[in-house]
């Protein structure tokens, strides 16, 4: 059995992936067409080339279908549970930046912190008679930090896109959601509560931490670590 090495299968993410490996000696290809997801791994032998959306590649790498995997930290983070005892993080790869935040309308002057978040979802409560509603995919993740944060009286409600419009479509009160510049935030007058920093979000090579490697695997672990010069 060859070693697997999950990558995302296409768009910037990808590029900037083969990119990394190629500044490192090792070449990732495809091997059909743009529509097929079969590609090679050059200069490392014994590594096969497994081409997958970068929201899948946490949960094959958890359940051992492939061993290695680039995927967002976020995704890791929010989709697997317990992650660090399924996956270990080899290397940050300087790419795919994002931060996971949470953002309130800029007109609640009186809202700048958790603290303030926590005391206006308790009014909202009070006022509406059902909870603040704080739109999001990330569900693990935020329920965790506003759970550390003392953040009670609030539901999380699924958004898989355009996230930042459902309060001005009044589907939801404040968001939580990755940004990288800020620019969509800003320009639908959400502003960012100041110790709302969820996590830091960056493309990171991982590691399943299943067992059951064959000699020739183990071997072709240790080669693509050294050529990649990743200190373990």
């Amino acid at each position: 059995m060859m070693l697997k090495l999950g990558v995302p299968s296409k768009g910037r993410l990808m590029e900037k992936t083969f990119q990394w490996f190629a500044d490192r000696d090792v070449s990732l290809r495809r091997t059909g067409s743009d529509r097929e997801y079969a590609g090679a791994v050059d200069g490392v032998d014994g590594i096969e080339l497994v081409l997958l959306s970068a929201g899948e590649i946490p949960r094959e790498l958890a359940a051992g279908r492939i061993h290695l995997g680039v995927t967002g930290s976020d995704l890791v983070r929010e989709k697997i549970a317990d992650w660090d005892d399924k996956l270990r993080a080899l290397s940050p790869m300087g790419f795919g930046h994002a931060d996971l935040i949470i953002a309130v309308p800029k007109c609640w002057a009186d809202v700048d912190t958790l603290d303030d978040l926590d005391a206006a979802s308790a009014a909202f409560r009070a006022q509406h008679g059902f909870r603040l509603r704080i739109a999001t995919k990330y569900h693990r993740l935020v329920r965790e930090f506003l759970r550390d944060a003392g953040v009670a009286d609030y539901q999380l409600v699924d958004s898989q896109g355009a996230t930042e419009g459902t309060v001005k479509n009044l589907t939801a009160e404040a968001i939580a959601d990755i940004t990288s510049t800020g620019e969509t935030l800003r320009a639908n007058h959400l502003k960012i509560l100041s110790d709302g920093s969820i996590h830091q979000s960056q493309a990171t090579l991982f590691r399943g931490r299943r067992t059951g490697w064959s000699d020739e695997m183990r071997a072709s672990y240790d080669a693509l670590i050294a050529k990649l010069d990743i200190s373990l």
